[in-house]
């Protein structure tokens, strides 16, 4: 069995009080790890080595390109550690050997170009703001400090790298916390980077409870910057908390996105879209598409040929590279999803197929489709996370928008259509902060992510993403040297005088 300890100022250390939880596969029960549990005075250790850190420059002092240099280290051994932690995302998450092979493969190339814009002069010079316009303004880019990177349990060093990465890329410190469901690869990633020439105290990753830590973190008045991607239920809270020194926050938080097949749209593709968009991961995306909003000119064909392909889908031991639906990632999550089952039949949604445990062993539940929904039913309004689609008929692009956009989320959707321009038309009328025309789950690490509504606030990726771990300073440089010129002269000088 694997053992993890804390790493805190660049050593890695039992908890004080010496308590550990255990990691265990949801595809059979196993443990895999046991990994130390951090507790509030470790906590304050982390905060306390990322502040001293940061404020020695240590870090943010050196230069752009340095700061590259060494972020490039980083990219170097989690691609040389690849099979390692691939099969270890399988173990710990449920996640099938290929989307957890897929997702290491991104990990390194989003660290990569993060690394790539550690590197660019965000400063800018804009023109004059004087009133007699001879002046320079500077617009300065600076870290923000110290961060709290809270991420979830649905892609572990998946979502670890796309906040540590513009984090490190500008100049500040972290405390990363991975979700105590799936800890194994954070705590990989801690020896990758003692491997590095990142200097002690950047990175501090701890592992235990969300509520102890996530709550310490984000109330410590020595973190200047939470970074968070959960429920918006959690990021409520986390809001609320980070209030006590109006720290920033960026949290991208829930969703119930709509996916649009218009009547014109190619069949048998969007068919395979849509399991994609509901099913990738066991449905545990917070963009997935679990409300499918079909034409009812193509309602009945589409709902036969999606029925025909799930159940083929075949379900299983995750570390099988033919299998398309692992587990989902451990009890409490398996019987919430199972509760949300019972609440759509109860509300009187028809199930097409599934809706049930798979096999006797591990927590695998079947793809499960709901047809005749309302769009005001829970299982279409909140988010299940789990392999559960909602399907919706609609009569004209109008309605399908008025559909889409009733929702207290806005983080993603996608419009299928043969007719460009008639996609785009209804995709700029979507609430949401992503789009996809033909595809989904397809993100880059040049857009912006993030959502409207409730789904969130901030954007991650892109310069955008870059930006939420910096704080702009304008800097104004008056060059008029005649007193009676500046704008303020009469001001503070009589005009008889």
């Amino acid at each position: 069995m694997l053992k993890y300890q804390l790493y805190i100022n660049g050593e890695f250390c039992d908890s004080e009080d010496g308590q550990t939880f255990k990691a265990t596969d949801p595809a059979n029960g196993e443990v895999i790890a046991e990994i130390s549990k951090a507790g509030i005075s470790d906590t304050k250790k982390a905060v306390a080595a990322a502040r001293k850190a940061f404020d020695s420059g240590v870090w943010s002092g050196l230069s752009g390109d340095e700061r590259s240099r060494i972020l490039k280290q980083l990219v170097d051994k989690i691609n040389e550690n690849a099979e390692k932690l691939t099969e270890l995302e399988v173990k710990d998450s449920g996640s099938t050997v290929r989307k957890a092979g897929e997702d290491i493969f991104l990990s390194a190339k989003s660290l990569n170009y993060f690394s790539k814009t550690a590197a660019l002069n965000f400063n800018e010079e804009i023109s004059g703001l004087s009133k007699e316009g001879v002046s320079k303004n500077i617009i300065l880019y600076e870290p923000v400090g110290v961060c709290a990177l809270i991420i979830p349990w649905n892609f572990p060093l998946k979502m670890a790298i796309w906040k540590l990465g513009p984090a490190l890329a500008a100049g500040n410190t972290v405390i990363l916390k991975p979700a105590m469901e799936t800890s194994v690869t954070a705590c990989e990633l801690a020896k990758l980077i003692s491997e590095t020439e990142i200097p002690k105290g950047v990175v501090n990753i701890i592992t235990g409870s969300g509520s102890i830590i996530g709550t310490e973190l984000v109330t410590n008045p020595d973190v200047d910057k939470v970074g968070f991607t959960g429920s918006t239920e959690v990021g409520k809270i986390i809001m609320q908390n980070a209030s006590s020194n109006l720290k920033k926050i960026t949290l991208e938080c829930g969703g119930k996105s709509a996916n649009i097949v218009l009547d014109d749209a190619d069949i048998e593709m969007s068919i395979d879209g849509a399991i994609y968009a509901a099913f990738y991961h066991q449905g545990q995306c917070c963009e997935g598409g679990t409300r499918l909003l079909l034409h009812e000119k193509i309602y009945d064909k589409f709902i036969a040929g999606l029925k025909e392909k799930i159940e083929k889908m075949k379900i299983g031991d995750p570390s099988d590279k033919s299998i398309t639906v692992g587990p989902v990632v451990n009890q409490d999550q398996f019987d919430t999803v199972m509760k949300y089952i019972k609440t759509g039949i109860d509300e009187g949604a028809e199930i097409l197929t599934g809706g049930k445990q798979f096999g006797s062993k591990g927590l695998f539940i079947e793809p499960t489709v709901f047809v005749n929904v309302d769009n005001k039913m829970k299982i279409a309004q909140e988010e299940i996370f789990g392999p559960v689609l909602a399907v919706i008929k609609f009569k004209d692009d109008d309605e399908a928008v008025s559909v889409a956009n009733d929702s207290i989320f806005g983080l993603a959707g996608a419009v299928w259509s043969g007719n460009d321009d008639r996609a785009l038309a209804v995709a700029d009328r979507l609430r949401a902060g992503t789009v996809w025309i033909n595809e989904y789950h397809l993100l880059s690490d040049r857009a912006p992510f993030g959502g409207y509504k409730q789904s969130g606030i901030g954007r991650e990726f892109g310069t955008e993403g870059m930006k939420e771990y910096m704080e702009s300073k304008h800097i104004h440089i008056d060059e008029i040297k005649d007193r009676s010129k500046k704008p303020w002269y009469r001001t503070v000088v009589p005009k008889d005088s």
